[in-house]
């Protein structure tokens, strides 16, 4: 009958601290450093294996494992208690504002892309949504944002009033704006369609340049631009 091999019997190649060590966290797969955060698996999986359970359950994707909560975590999977959760948790956390940590200024924006990579660390694991505005200069340079509203899981209410007030004070000669759809589903709302025509035709009075709305979700999201409906 094979042996269940614990960490500690597996080749010193194959363990994930010991593989981190050697050849660094970039070769490690998100098993073995989620693996790394639980230190021990229980009678019936090494960590490794725990963590591969893990993140099955969320399909894989690290966005969703930063939505779940403790409880989930310590009722499904056995092994991981209270202090196992709560480091899972604060490793997620601390990724989001390491991608937020970047100052805005350094950001340039020239494509849907690179505006979905500035702000989905904030928008892409919310409950609710919330809207921004995104304020750059001649040179497509990010020197400002704004969130402008947090609402339900529903649709926010914003006021145009309230975009270019923002825009005209600081001053900015571009904007974007960006909000999430908690849902999943990047493909714009009706009123999404309304606010960006009327957005986009009072930035046209103030010659203000109106370069995108992105709507997150998840991982994906929606470009106004790219629809060329801007």
């Amino acid at each position: 009958m094979d042996k269940h091999l614990n960490i500690k019997e597996w080749d010193e190649d194959d363990r994930p601290r010991e593989k981190l060590l050697a050849q660094g966290s970039g070769v490690l797969t998100d098993a073995e450093l989620l693996a790394i955060l639980l230190r021990s698996g229980n009678n019936g999986e090494t960590a490794v294996e725990l963590a591969k359970r893990i993140l099955h359950s969320v399909n894989h994707n690290l966005y969703e494992l930063g939505k779940v909560d403790i409880s989930f975590l310590t009722k499904h999977f056995k092994g991981v208690g209270q202090t196992k959760a709560v480091t899972i948790l604060a490793a997620l956390e601390l990724g989001r504002r390491r991608s937020l940590s970047e100052p805005s200024h350094t950001v340039e924006i020239t494509t849907s892309r690179h505006i979905f990579q500035h702000i989905a660390p904030r928008l892409a694991d919310l409950s609710q949504e919330e809207f921004w505005v995104l304020l750059l200069n001649r040179a497509n340079k990010i020197i400002d944002q704004r969130r402008l509203t947090i609402g339900g899981t529903g649709r926010t209410i914003v006021e145009i009033p309230s975009i270019l007030k923002i825009a005209i004070e600081k001053p900015a000669a571009k904007i974007v704006v960006c909000h999430n759809h908690p849902s999943g589903n990047y493909q714009p709302s009706q009123n999404d369609i309304t606010l960006t025509n009327k957005l986009n035709n009072a930035c046209k009075l103030l010659e203000i340049t109106f370069i995108d709305h992105v709507i997150v979700a998840g991982s994906s999201y929606y470009s106004f631009a790219d629809a060329g409906l801007l």
